[in-house]
């Protein structure tokens, strides 16, 4: 699929936008970057299709429209109807800034007659307009190469490494709940030079795990597991109960994307983990005495103002510093 750039000159002016669900997060984001969010309205008709306006002239300016592609589907489509709404009111450049991207856990076809979800949002993103995409811990690397546009994907270090830095480390250990996250939980060991264990799982079904076995030594230690997602909590609480079992001192977890669902908070508050970090990429649906929120909103902005000022994003990638 080839992608036709946009022709309009750029005027050099910044212009944030925002879609509904997203909006706790993006006015953070806009008084970190320093400006108002643009005034956009989202209009409805009685069977619920909505319509996106624009309340101000976009001609030619640099357009960052905020929004996660968590569920319900009206996030997904605020987001493609935002984008054609600024293309079409002749927006010089678009850049989609989804903290988080939904339907990120098909990309691939592991069993037959599936659709590549995370391909097809991939291709509907660049139809509506987009010229860029901005992002936090996709669910696998390669749905980068989905994209014939630039893909910024920003990386939770940049959030999480600041705040370990003021806790005692000396006795952790990361910990990957699966092999699918060996190298992020690699990542974090790496930069405190700590030492990594493993817990191999086996699913019967999607989110339901038949067994789970732990490589590596635990005993004593303060482990800290490593996740992109956190959606049903099975995986982790399963995880941070073998880990224990091994003979571990303490159990926390680190999860970007708080997605979740059903009973997922009376698992974690009933776990033998002593607490979720977790990033504001996807708002909480209720408080819990467990989980900690960190906000992303200093690293998307200081992301688009890179973007917007032709300077690195991969200085922001490691520590954020």
């Amino acid at each position: 699929m080839s992608h036709k750039p946009h022709l309009t000159p750029l005027n050099g002016h910044v212009t944030l936008l925002s879609t509904t669900q997203t909006q706790y997060l993006s006015e953070k984001i806009a008084t970190t970057y320093g400006q108002d969010l643009a005034p956009l309205e989202f209009a409805k008709f009685n069977d619920g299709e909505m319509q996106p306006i624009i309340k101000e002239s976009i001609r030619g300016e640099y357009v960052f429209i905020i929004g996660s592609t968590f569920q319900p589907h009206d996030n997904l489509m605020e987001m493609l109807l935002t984008i054609d709404a600024a293309r079409r009111a002749s927006a010089g450049y678009i850049c989609c800034v989804m903290p988080y991207f939904g339907y990120a856990r098909q990309d691939r076809k592991d069993q037959p007659r599936v659709p590549i979800s995370a391909k097809l949002i991939a291709n509907l993103l660049v139809e509506a307009g987009a010229d860029r995409i901005m992002t936090l811990d996709l669910h696998a690397d390669q749905i980068q190469g989905f994209f014939d546009i630039p893909v910024d994907h920003l990386q939770s270090q940049a959030v999480y490494i600041p705040w370990f830095e003021g806790q005692d480390m000396s006795n952790v250990v990361f910990a990957s709940p699966d092999m699918g996250g060996v190298k992020r939980a690699r990542a974090y060991a790496k930069y405190f030079e700590r030492d990594m264990v493993i817990c191999d799982k086996y699913r019967k079904r999607a989110g339901e795990i038949a067994g789970m076995t732990l490589i590596g030594d635990v005993k004593g230690a303060d482990v800290i597991l490593v996740d992109d997602l956190v959606d049903t909590a099975g995986t982790l609480c399963r995880a941070a109960d073998l880990i224990l079992e091994k003979g571990a001192k303490s159990v926390k977890a680190i999860a970007t994307h708080p997605i979740l669902s059903g009973d997922a908070y009376e698992k974690i508050e009933k776990s033998a983990l002593s607490m979720l970090i977790v990033c504001d990429a996807v708002p909480l649906k209720q408080i819990s005495p467990k989980i900690k929120v960190l906000s992303s909103a200093k690293l998307f902005s200081r992301a688009i103002r890179n973007v917007h000022e032709n300077e690195s994003i991969s200085a922001l990638f490691v520590s954020g510093k």
